[in-house]
């Protein structure tokens, strides 16, 4: 199944509904980008697990805090 939206000048777009319906998400959900080598993507809904883990992933990176990274990264 392929579907096709629009991205907005924000940065946005809307998920149709039978991608959200695939993801089993509903508004306030989360959803992982996951972006490959070969450029890519897959999109999946965060399970509560998930999040502990991203969270204890989140603490180990701190050298990637500084303010040259927040200078590059900036407009993401």
């Amino acid at each position: 199944m392929t579907k096709v939206a629009k991205i907005t000048a924000k940065g946005q777009t809307t998920i149709p509904r039978v991608v959200r319906s695939a993801l089993h998400v509903e508004p306030g959900d989360l959803i992982a980008w996951e972006v490959q080598e070969d450029g890519t993507v897959t999109v999946r809904r965060v399970q509560p697990a998930d999040l502990e883990y991203l969270r204890a992933v989140a603490g180990t990176l701190s050298e990637w805090t500084g303010p040259e990274d927040e200078e590059a990264y900036r407009e993401l």
